[in-house]
């Protein structure tokens, strides 16, 4: 079995990491705002996950996955507003937000769940970085990875319950990359092989 440092994903996220901790280092604030962007499968709830478990300001983080917001496989867009309006903005303003939990087996609305301003924020989840929520965000980031390999890696993770819906998931990420340029909008570009 190859260890982690064998693996050039395990590597590639572990490096990323380490860098966007000194970002947050650097920021020298109490309650930083972190979002972390990308397209399917390219790494970002493995980045968010290394992320908590080094978090290097006092205090808890609230990480938040936008797939927990999405209302539905057509939702990208308005799973972004939902995280714009009910977390980011209330947060920017030190007020309390609050986001509810999509249930994708209901699909409907499920319980809610509140957003401490004075705590530090994670927001990832495709679609999270356009130029509205990169004016309130810290840390900005875009998780790269070539198509075949996060394909292979999602479908790994989650199936059959994805395999019907990756073209017009796909679909969504390619209007929000042309439309709202992502990448160029991070302070931190990782690429994942």
């Amino acid at each position: 079995m190859p260890s982690r440092s064998d693996d050039p994903v395990a590597v590639a996220l572990e490096r990323a990491a380490t860098l966007i901790v000194d970002d947050i280092r650097g920021l020298a604030v109490s309650n930083p705002v972190v979002l972390i962007d990308g397209r399917s499968g390219a790494g970002k709830t493995t980045l968010a996950r290394l992320l908590v478990a080094r978090w290097p300001v006092q205090g808890r983080v609230q990480s938040i996955a936008l797939d927990s917001l999405y209302p539905g496989w057509d939702g990208l867009d308005a799973g972004v507003e939902r995280a714009l309006d009910g977390i980011l903005r209330p947060h920017g303003r030190g007020l309390l937000g609050s986001w509810r939990r999509w249930d994708w087996e209901r699909e409907a609305d499920a319980e809610s769940h509140a957003v401490d301003p004075a705590l530090s924020l994670l927001v990832e989840g495709s679609g999270i970085l356009t130029p509205a929520t990169a004016k309130i965000a810290d840390v900005t980031v875009w998780v790269d990875s070539a198509e075949p390999r996060r394909k292979a890696r999602a479908l790994a993770r989650d199936g059959d319950t994805y395999r019907p819906h990756w073209d017009r998931w796909a679909r969504q990420e390619d209007q929000h990359v042309r439309r709202d340029e992502p990448r160029t909008l991070a302070t931190r570009v990782v690429t994942v092989p």
